[in-house]
């Protein structure tokens, strides 16, 4: 089977059609998810989305290893999860597939594991599910829904039938929250998800942070998103504390993405990962 780093955007051009891309890829505005692919160093990605994360990168060199750090912490808070028992994952905002998705890294524990990947671009959609089509262990679903919706996603038919929400859930939101502006209520969007879980469910989550940039650089990488299709809003360490309100939260607590349960030897630029990470268990 085809991996997803050697996947590119070039099946989904029609060469009878001069190679026009369907127009709900917007591959004219700057996308978040495939910007994060192109920090990733994949090949889902459009010009658009290379020069405004090349104008990020340029402001914030540590971008792209905020970006890796943070996708080796998913693996790591995957594989931790599943060895507390957690056999149902709820991935919002999961992003297009690249190597050790959650389904991956939970079946390695448990083969019958369960996933639901929930994501607003239908780009992601068509990469995951062409991932999924090749799995052969456990259950997973892709759903189109949006995380402003928590009610749509808690209801959908497709997400009850991979979970039984009756059950611990780990609620997955690696990256995503930093996408919901203040206006969005994020902190009431989380807080009615994890309502709806049950005690022994778990939330991780990491957010993106100004914490370790100089004040006169801290909105310029924000700016740049501004002509993207979804805004950034970045996050102090508090206030990203504040999304674990109830939850207890796991040893080492809130730290960055590089520092939580490392399994690489730590280097001097981890303290200052612009991602803060952390898991919490609802009691």
């Amino acid at each position: 089977m085809t991996t997803p780093q050697q996947v590119s955007l070039d099946w989904l051009t029609d060469p009878a059609d001069e190679g026009h891309v369907p127009a709900d890829l917007h591959p004219e505005i700057p996308h978040p998810a495939r910007m994060y692919d192109y920090y990733l160093g994949g090949k889902d990605n459009f010009p658009a989305d290379r020069e405004a994360a090349e104008r990020v990168m340029a402001i914030s060199p540590m971008v792209r290893i905020s970006a890796m750090a943070n996708r080796a912490f998913l693996q790591r808070a995957v594989r931790h999860l599943a060895g507390q028992g957690i056999k149902q994952f709820l991935d919002i905002g999961t992003g297009i597939p690249t190597a050790g998705n959650t389904h991956e890294i939970a079946q390695q524990v448990h083969p019958d594991a369960r996933v639901a990947y929930l994501d607003n671009d239908p780009i992601v959609l068509v990469h995951s599910r062409a991932l999924l089509a090749g799995a052969s262990q456990g259950t997973a679903t892709v759903v189109q829904a949006d995380l402003r919706d928590p009610d749509a996603i808690l209801g959908d038919p497709h997400v009850r039938q991979v979970l039984d929400l009756g059950q611990p859930v780990a609620l997955l939101l690696f990256a995503v929250l930093h996408f919901i502006d203040e206006s969005d209520d994020p902190y009431g969007l989380v807080r009615r998800l994890v309502d709806a879980l049950p005690s022994g469910s778990y939330l991780a989550l990491s957010h993106g942070t100004g914490d370790f940039v100089p004040a006169a650089d801290a909105t310029k990488g924000p700016a740049i998103y501004r002509n993207a299709s979804a805004q950034l809003t970045m996050r102090t360490r508090e206030q990203v504390l504040s999304f674990f309100e109830g939850l207890e939260l796991e040893e080492p607590g809130i730290v960055t993405a590089p520092l939580w349960r490392p399994d690489q030897p730590i280097l001097p630029t981890d303290a200052e990962t612009g991602i803060w990470a952390a898991v919490g268990r609802k009691p």
